[in-house]
C-alpha cells in the first residue's frame, strides 16, 4: 500500500550563514531538476555556489508516444528508465534536492498495490472527443468555471475521466490513487501519494477557494471523489529518494517543485509588476502571475484559466496551440522524405513574404491531424487565401498566426487585469526561435525578452533552493537566475503593417465556426 505524505509546509531549520550568499563558503549547493516536456525530458544538474548558479545537463530524451490498439498513450516507463539512468550518472553522489516537472491534464492510476494500472492516456487521445460538450448540456459552464477557475479544453483531466468511466469502468474502479504525471514520477522516487498544487489545478478538479480537490463537482459528475491524492503546496519536503532507484547511485530529499512545468518556469522569475510570460514550446501558454483567481464573466467569455502558482500565487494565462503545429509539420514533411532541423525552417521562414496566410491556431482543427500541413491548406481553402508554396511559407504562416494570437491574449490580459503590459519574457524551447520573437513584438507593441530557455529547470531548482534552505526565499533565488543567464532583447519594429493585418486576422477567426 503506498504511503500518504503529509501535506503540511516542510522546511529544515535555517542559518543566517545560509541565507548569505557571499558567506556561504566554496562549498556548492547541488540540486536535481527532472524537467520533462511533450517533445523531451531532460535532467539537469544545477550547483549554486557563492550566489551564482551554474547547470550541467545531464541527459536529454526524446518524450514520444505510442500507439496501440486505437488510443494514444506516453511511454512512463522508458521516460522511467532514462530517469534512472541519468541519476545514475549524476556526478554528485548527494544531493540537496530533486524534484520533478512536467506537463499537466494527464495522469496514472495505481491499484492497491501501488502498481499502475495501465500506461497512461496522452491528452491529444480522441477519447475525450465531444465528452465536455456532453457534460456542459447538464451542467452550466459558468457553474464549473467559478468553482474551479480553469478553461474550457476538451483535454482537461475531467472530461478525460468521463471518457474513462464510460469506456473503461472497471480499471476506474480497481483503482485507489490518481496521480498526475508529475505525481507519479515522485512516487517511484518516494513511495509517497501526494498531488502537489500546481499540477492538480490543471484537472479542472480542484476548487479555486478552498485550494484543494473540489470533491462535490467530482461527485456530481460521477466520478469516484477518492482517487486523488492528498494536495500539497511547492517546497514540500516529501522525503530521501528510495535506495532501490537508480541502484542506490543517488540520493537525497526529494522537494515538490510547481510541479507543472510552466509553474516551475515561472518560478525562475517575476512575471508582474508589467511583465507578461509567454512558455513557449509545444504549447504557448500566456500570462501574468497575480495574487488570487480572476473569475468573472468576462472572464469566463474569454476562457481565461487560472493555475495554481508557487508561494500562494496563481497564473491567469491562456493555452494557445504553439509550436506544436510546426512539429506536426515537420512530422508530415520526414513522412515524405523531406527533413527539416527547427533551426533550418525558422531560418528559411524569415526569408518569407510577410502575411501571405494567416489562420486560427486554437481552431481544433489543428489539434490533432493526421497531416499538418493539409490543415492548414483547408484553413486556407475555406478562407479564400493561396496555398502555402514551401515548407518554408506554411512556418512563416504558422509563426505570424501564433504572433497574433499571442497579441489578442495579451490584450485581454491587460483587460482583465486593468494592468499596462510593457514587455513580455518568452520562456522554454521557443525562446530559440528568434523570428517567432520578433515577430512576437512586432504583433504586440511590446518588447520581448527572450530566455533564459531551460526556465523550467531553474524555476524547479528555485523552489528547491528556498525549500531547503539554500537560499531565505523565492526571490533571492530568482535573483540568482537573473546574474547567472544571459536574456536577450527584441524591440517592436513595423507594428503599423502588423495593426493593418489585425483586422484580417480577426476576421479569419471569426470565420472558424465553418470549419468545423
Amino acid at each position: 500500500m503506498p504511503s500518504i505524505t503529509s501535506t503540511g509546509y516542510s522546511e529544515p531549520e535555517k542559518t543566517s550563514k545560509q541565507h548569505d550568499p557571499d558567506v556561504r563558503g566554496s562549498s556548492a549547493k547541488a540540486y536535481c531538476a527532472i524537467d520533462l516536456g511533450a517533445e523531451s525530458g531532460r535532467v539537469v544538474l544545477a550547483r549554486l555556489r557563492s550566489g551564482v548558479l551554474e547547470t550541467q545537463e545531464i541527459r536529454r530524451f526524446a518524450n514520444e508516444p505510442v500507439r496501440y490498439g486505437r488510443s494514444l498513450h506516453w511511454d512512463v516507463a522508458r521516460l522511467w528508465l532514462e530517469i534512472c539512468c541519468a541519476l545514475a550518472d549524476l556526478p554528485e553522489a548527494r544531493l540537496d534536492g530533486i524534484g520533478v516537472d512536467a506537463w499537466g491534464v494527464d495522469y496514472g492510476l495505481l491499484d492497491h498495490r501501488g502498481e499502475l494500472l495501465e500506461n497512461p492516456y496522452h491528452y491529444r487521445d480522441a477519447r475525450t472527443n465531444g465528452v465536455m460538450e456532453e457534460l456542459l448540456e447538464s451542467i452550466p459552464r459558468e457553474e464549473i468555471y467559478n468553482a474551479t477557475g480553469i478553461q474550457f479544453m476538451p483535454i482537461n483531466t475531467l472530461y478525460q475521466l468521463l471518457a474513462a468511466k464510460r469506456d473503461a469502468p472497471r480499471t476506474l474502479e480497481a483503482a485507489d490513487w490518481l496521480l498526475t504525471i508529475p505525481d507519479l514520477f515522485h512516487y517511484w522516487l518516494t513511495g509517497k501519494v501526494v498531488c502537489e498544487f500546481t499540477n492538480a489545478t490543471t484537472t479542472q478538479l480542484v476548487n479555486a477557494g478552498t485550494r484543494t480537490w473540489d470533491k462535490a463537482l467530482m461527485e456530481r459528475v460521477g466520478l469516484p471523489s477518492r482517487l486523488p491524492g492528498p494536495t500539497a503546496e511547492p517546497g514540500t519536503v516529501l522525503g530521501p529518494v528510495l535506495s532501490e532507484v537508480a541502484g542506490g547511485r543517488c540520493s537525497g530529499p526529494v522537494v515538490l517543485p510547481g510541479s507543472h512545468d510552466t509553474a516551475s518556469a515561472v518560478a525562475a522569475f517575476s512575471a508582474r509588476e508589467g511583465t507578461a510570460f509567454l512558455s513557449s514550446g509545444t504549447w504557448s501558454l500566456v500570462g501574468m502571475e497575480v495574487d488570487s483567481p480572476v473569475i468573472t464573466p468576462e472572464s469566463l467569455r474569454l476562457n481565461f484559466t487560472n493555475e495554481g502558482g508557487v508561494n500562494g500565487t496563481t497564473r491567469l494565462l491562456k493555452n494557445v496551440m504553439g509550436l506544436w503545429i510546426v512539429q506536426g509539420c515537420r512530422k508530415s514533411w520526414a513522412a515524405r522524405g523531406q527533413g527539416y532541423s527547427y533551426q533550418e525552417l525558422a531560418d528559411l521562414a524569415g526569408q518569407q513574404p510577410p502575411f501571405r496566410i494567416l489562420f486560427d491556431p486554437d481552431d481544433g482543427l489543428f489539434l490533432n491531424p493526421e497531416d499538418m500541413p493539409a490543415s492548414i491548406d483547408r484553413w486556407g481553402e475555406k478562407t479564400g487565401q493561396p496555398h502555402a508554396t514551401s515548407a518554408a511559407a506554411y512556418v512563416r504562416g504558422i509563426l505570424e498566426s501564433l504572433a497574433f494570437r499571442y497579441r489578442v491574449v495579451i490584450q485581454n490580459l491587460e483587460r482583465l487585469t486593468a494592468k499596462s503590459i510593457k514587455q513580455i519574457q518568452v520562456i522554454g524551447g521557443g525562446a530559440r526561435n528568434g523570428l517567432l520573437n520578433q515577430l512576437t513584438a512586432d504583433a504586440t507593441g511590446k518588447r520581448v525578452v527572450s530566455g533564459p530557455v531551460e526556465a523550467a529547470a531553474l524555476g524547479n531548482v528555485a523552489v528547491q533552493m528556498a525549500a531547503t534552505g539554500a537560499v531565505s526565499s523565492l526571490k533571492e533565488a530568482r535573483a540568482a537566475i537573473e546574474r547567472s543567464f544571459a536574456t536577450e532583447i527584441y524591440d517592436p519594429r513595423e507594428t503599423a503593417e502588423w495593426d493593418k493585418q489585425a483586422e484580417r486576422f480577426r476576421h479569419y477567426c471569426e470565420m472558424d465556426v465553418c470549419l468545423k
